[in-house]
């Protein structure tokens, strides 16, 4: 296959691949909590190159390289739900959530409670306190989660005491980057990844942190790539055309 091709390839697909993360973005502008992605990409120059082989001694084949995918943990907007156990990260951290897979971590905060009165999230994967599951009493009403995650109410029928039922693990990473999705808001920590207790956040309650996907910017993103898509894969059809209609012309040619 002639260098051309080959180079114009690599372009596509590592366009196809940054299409994929732009979608996905775009398919998840309205799921809580959710970070986007982006594409990193870089220069591959073909090793070995020959002087016979290319257009000068020094001359190497400059190939597109899709290098990583990076997560964007940048804090996305708070909507007031005034839901008694939505909660929302308000700094860098993540809560601790038990899931039959292992231990995970969400920034989606949108909480409720299960028929034993455990704390779990909308899949059913229990909430983790600093001292494990966070179960409320039947009797528990007026559920208050304080700045620090501590999660009080209201117990029985008296009016003016309140009973502390926990305190939500929150936890950082020194390197974020390390961490993977699974599914659309949920993280895992690699082996070797440990997570360290959160500092300098707040917990607010009664709101949720929405999607951090900036829809015009993803759109535009979108626009963009299917265009230059489109251009690079019209060049290509214009040289296999150039290349089919000189190879007939060849052969029409009188021996």
């Amino acid at each position: 296959m002639a260098n051309n091709f080959l180079i114009a390839l690599s372009w596509q697909t590592a366009m196809r691949r940054e299409l994929e993360v732009v979608s996905n973005n775009v398919a998840n502008l309205g799921t809580t909590g959710y970070k986007s992605d982006n594409s990193a990409f870089s220069e591959f120059l073909m090793p070995g190159a020959h002087a016979d082989q290319f257009a000068g001694p020094d001359r190497r084949l400059s190939f597109v390289q899709d290098r990583a995918t990076w997560h964007d943990y940048s804090q996305g907007p708070f909507q007031q739900t005034g839901g008694p156990l939505d909660v929302a990260i308000d700094g860098e951290g993540f809560f601790a959530i038990q899931t039959p897979r292992g231990e995970r971590y969400t920034r989606n905060g949108g909480f409720q409670l299960n028929n034993t009165g455990e704390i779990v999230t909308s899949a059913g994967d229990r909430v983790l306190g600093e001292s494990g599951p966070i179960v409320l009493q039947p009797t528990d009403r007026d559920i208050v989660v304080t700045s620090d995650g501590t999660v009080k109410v209201r117990e029985g029928v008296s009016l003016t005491s309140d009973s502390t039922r926990g305190k939500l693990r929150l936890v950082t990473f020194a390197n974020p980057q390390a961490l993977r999705k699974d599914g659309t808001s949920m993280f895992t920590a690699p082996a070797g990844t440990q997570p360290q207790p959160a500092q300098k956040i707040s917990i607010a309650h009664g709101v949720l942190e929405k999607s951090n996907v900036r829809s015009v910017v993803e759109m535009t993103r979108l626009i963009e790539i299917t265009r230059k898509y489109t251009e690079v894969a019209n060049m290509v059809q214009q040289q296999s055309d150039l290349r089919r209609s000189a190879i007939q012309q060849l052969a029409d040619v009188p021996a």
